[in-house]
């Protein structure tokens, strides 16, 4: 399994993302430009001692990756998803494609795309994005059979 973090901007989050990647065996990509150094004590902190576990990958734009993976199923998670994140089926190679903390996916990278949404109440913007990790990646691995977890 795969996690994308699109131009993430809040570098406590995408420590979270990394620990919640390294606890599940799933591979994170962070697509540049960042709002933060990778570097930075705080992601490292977020991620604690876990960070060299972390099977991390970093790409300077969306087209960059998804050309490295020509044949890779892309599911895009944004509040605009035709369906819940709970209706489709997932497989173990997915790549599961998250955007910006205050902007979410741009529109022009959901053209045509598998898009699922995560349901909320109407008169709310969002979820924390690494809520929103954590929830869609443990229901695509609980279909998968949890592969390579106790």
């Amino acid at each position: 399994m795969h996690v994308v973090l699109v131009e993430p901007e809040i570098h406590v989050n995408t420590g979270n993302v990394a620990r919640t990647c390294v606890c599940t065996g799933t591979r994170l990509h962070l697509v540049h430009p960042l709002g933060f150094s990778i570097d930075a004590r705080a992601v490292r902190r977020a991620g604690l001692d876990y960070w060299h576990q972390l099977d991390l990958h970093e790409w300077r734009d969306f087209p960059t990756l998804r050309q490295a993976y020509p044949s890779g199923r892309f599911i895009f998670v944004e509040t605009v998803g035709q369906c819940r994140y709970d209706e489709i089926t997932y497989r173990p190679d997915d790549f599961l494609v998250f955007g910006r903390e205050t902007r979410g996916l741009p529109p022009e990278l959901l053209a045509g795309e598998c898009v699922v949404r995560i349901p909320m109440a109407a008169d709310v913007r969002s979820l924390n994005l690494s809520n929103c990790v954590a929830l869609v990646l443990y229901e695509a691995l609980r279909q998968c059979g949890f592969p390579g977890l106790r």
